[in-house]
């Protein structure tokens, strides 16, 4: 069974290039820590302070030893404490999905 992560996160809109940014620095870290990246996105049209991340994961078993690479991982904790000197998130929500299947 795969599980879908989707985080939702809500960004300071004046702080766009600062989270784009820190989602650049996740398309490297997260698949070393052994997630499947999906993707980042930032809003185009309509609202001007949702961003999304997709990360994919074959069961909850993987997506907690992922959590806990990611902990220990210089350059993950280096952009957590980016994001968190910075202040451009604001709120961050965690949906896990599964895919419809026929």
């Amino acid at each position: 069974m795969t599980v879908t992560c989707c985080i939702r996160y809500v960004i300071d809109p004046f702080q766009r290039d600062a989270f784009a940014a820190y989602a650049r620095n996740w398309l490297r870290i997260i698949p070393a820590c052994g997630g499947d990246l999906l993707g980042y996105f930032l809003p185009h049209e309509g609202t001007n302070y949702e961003a999304l991340a997709l990360i994919s994961f074959a069961s909850l078993a993987d997506y907690e030893t992922y959590r806990a690479r990611l902990k220990s991982d210089p350059d993950g904790a280096a952009n957590f404490r980016m994001a968190q000197e910075k202040r451009f998130i604001l709120k961050e929500e965690r949906t896990f999905l599964t895919p419809v299947g026929p």
